[in-house]
């Protein structure tokens, strides 16, 4: 058999699958007790509010993977970038490729777009997908550090605003 692989843009009848991705990425980064997501919350802010796009890769008409992104800004370049949020191949079909063509793509929809950069973030002990994106060219961002706001301190600096 011949195998045929195409990426495609998700419609609100993957949100299923897209969930599927999403919980089967969780669970490969330990993370599967942080996956708050439902379908009716991806299918809200995925396809009525659109705060993200999702491409999803397929063998044979088979969903595999998925790549969730969105637009971010770079004040220096003036110009719009696209950050990859999740980028996600279930592990029997790793190793063959399917990673790279989406990435490939998402560099593809940069181009196109007129945007200055593609990023992303990996987790630090995930070596194999270090030296993946490496293979790629990418360069880690080692000045940086990501901060992030959730629950309470987020709720609390919110909070903070009414004093303004």
């Amino acid at each position: 058999m011949n195998d045929k692989f195409k990426i495609r843009e998700a419609g609100k009848d993957d949100v299923p699958v897209i969930l599927d991705f999403i919980k089967g990425l969780a669970e490969y980064e330990k993370l599967s007790n942080e996956v708050k997501a439902t379908e009716d919350m991806l299918r809200r802010n995925l396809f009525e509010k659109k705060y993200a796009e999702v491409l999803i890769g397929e063998l044979n008409s088979e969903p595999v993977g998925f790549a969730l992104f969105f637009n971010n800004f770079s004040t220096f370049l003036g110009k719009p970038g696209i950050y990859l949020e999740d980028l996600y191949v279930m592990e029997k079909y790793r190793g063959r490729g399917f990673g790279r063509k989406m990435l490939s793509y998402l560099a593809k929809l940069v181009v196109e777009r007129d945007c200055g950069r593609l990023e992303w973030s990996v987790l630090d002990w995930n070596k194999s997908a270090i030296d993946f994106y490496l293979t790629l060219g990418a360069v880690p961002m080692e000045d940086w550090t990501v901060y992030r706001l959730t629950g309470k301190e987020l709720s609390s600096l919110a909070d903070q605003s009414q004093l303004i």
